[in-house]
Formats: structure tokens, C-alpha cells, sequence
């Protein structure tokens, strides 16, 4: 990590995020498409699907969450900013792009190309 001056506004960036996720979980959750009323069958499909949606759309915004969690973390136990991976300083525009980025650009496209 470059500077503290980087590090607080990485921090206050994560911050934010984890308090819109927080929000927009609340929200989400307390989102319903049923009125409860006797639906038809189409009513009765599409409420399914937004539920799948709506679930799905939960999964992500907590996995983001998780990861803003381990950044701050990170952060605290100061080895915010090091690649998981190859254990070399991340560099500070990755940070700032993605500031809950846990390992450097080439370790991540090794990483996702892992995956396809």
C-alpha cells in the first residue's frame, strides 16, 4: 500500500459500499411480489420467477458484502493491498478500481482463466 492518505480513502470507499449493501439487502428482503391474494397461474409464475430473481440478486450483493468484510478486515490486520496469490503489492489504481480486489491483475486473469 503507497500511503495512508490511499489507504483512508479505500477504507471510507468500502465503507460506503458496505452501507448500500446493507440498505439494499434490507430493502430486498423486505420486497414482496405477491399481495397475497388468489393468483392465476401466470401471476403465479411470475412471482416464482421474481423470487428466483430476487434471491439470486440477494446471493450477489452478499458475496460483494463477504468481500468488503475481508477488505476491512484486511485493512485492520494490515496486509490490505497484497496479493493472496503471489503475495506482491497490488497496485494502487486496482485498488482504487476494485477496492476489495484480493489479488493483483495477473494473478485474477490466472486466476478466471482457472475458471472457464
Amino acid at each position: 500500500m503507497e500511503a495512508r492518505k490511499d489507504l483512508g480513502k479505500i477504507k471510507e470507499a468500502l465503507l460506503t459500499r458496505k452501507a448500500e449493501l446493507e440498505e439494499g439487502m434490507t430493502q430486498l428482503y423486505q420486497e414482496k411480489f405477491s399481495d397475497g391474494q388468489v393468483q392465476d397461474a401466470g401471476d403465479q409464475a411470475l412471482s416464482a420467477t421474481m423470487e428466483a430473481l430476487k434471491g439470486s440478486l440477494h446471493n450477489t450483493k452478499r458475496e460483494e458484502y463477504m468481500r468488503i468484510l475481508e477488505a476491512l478486515q484486511m485493512i485492520e490486520e494490515g496486509t490490505y493491498g497484497i496479493c493472496t496469490d503471489c503475495e506482491l503489492p497490488i497496485k494502487l489504481k486496482r485498488l482504487n478500481l476494485y477496492p476489495n480486489a484480493t489479488r493483483c491483475l495477473a494473478c485474477q486473469e490466472i486466476f478466471e482463466e482457472g475458471i472457464e
